[in-house]
């Protein structure tokens, strides 16, 4: 009887202690919000960049009218050329799922719009990110131009990197060398990629605060930290369409 009942004491002590444990595997901060932000990314031909941002100026609002947009830019700088890059919120992905069905049925849409700009595309790309639970999306105070850095991280998640990652951001943006619009984990893409999203008044700003940093010990000592962590980084300078909420 005694038996029975230490073996009984003990699977309701660990039934009690499970949600802990798992707990402590976490790869980080949870996210309960269910919104998120599609990251597309278009690659044109060669000389139709011109005529694809007209079209998508003339028609945006067929788009804009089942979704937000949050910003929509061309690639200015790394990489690709001929490239856009937009990003799109969704409150969870049953919304973005509505979406999609109702852009099917939207022929307005589709004809003016869709069927122009697929005979210039070469290829396309999508990335679905959250926010990082320490970050919220901001909105520069005037129009400039962004910088989109993106950062593979070691495998791991939030966990192993997430601290001195934040870390590395915030003494850049309390330092004032630039502005963050927005921290972006990818979810379904490229796993342990972080995106970061600056915001500058031109790229010669961007160029003169990143210099600066480079010789601040606190900047320099974040980063340090930071990069033990760190596989690989790129970098695109942004330039907002006349038509991109973010500007």
């Amino acid at each position: 009887m005694l038996v029975l009942r230490s073996g009984l004491t003990r699977a309701l002590a660990a039934r009690t202690l499970a949600p802990q444990v798992c707990s402590s595997l976490a790869t980080g901060p949870r996210q309960y919000d269910g919104t998120f932000y599609e990251f597309r990314t278009y690659y044109l031909k060669p000389s139709k960049m011109n005529q694809f941002l007209e079209n998508t100026k003339k028609n945006i609002h067929l788009r804009t009218a089942h979704s937000e947009l949050v910003g929509y830019w061309s690639v200015e700088f790394g990489g690709t050329m001929n490239k856009v890059f937009h990003i799109w919120k969704y409150d969870n992905f049953a919304h973005r799922t509505e979406v999609r069905k109702a852009l099917a049925k939207d022929k307005e849409w589709q004809e003016q719009y869709l069927i122009p700009n697929l005979a210039l595309i070469d290829k396309q790309e999508s990335e679905i990110t959250y926010l990082v639970p320490w970050c919220k999306l901001e909105k520069p105070p005037k129009e400039g131009v962004y910088e989109l850095a993106t950062f593979q991280m070691k495998p791991g998640g939030p966990a192993l990197w997430g601290d001195p990652f934040k870390r590395a951001v915030h003494t850049h943006v309390n330092r004032g060398y630039t502005k963050l619009v927005g921290v972006f984990h990818a979810e379904y893409g490229v796993l342990n990629r972080v995106h970061v999203l600056w915001w500058n008044e031109s790229a010669d700003s961007r160029a003169a605060g990143r210099h600066q940093s480079h010789e601040d010990p606190r900047v320099v000592a974040a980063v340090r930290e930071s990069v033990n962590f760190l596989e690989s980084q790129q970098n695109m300078l942004l330039i907002p369409t006349s038509f991109s909420p973010l500007k």
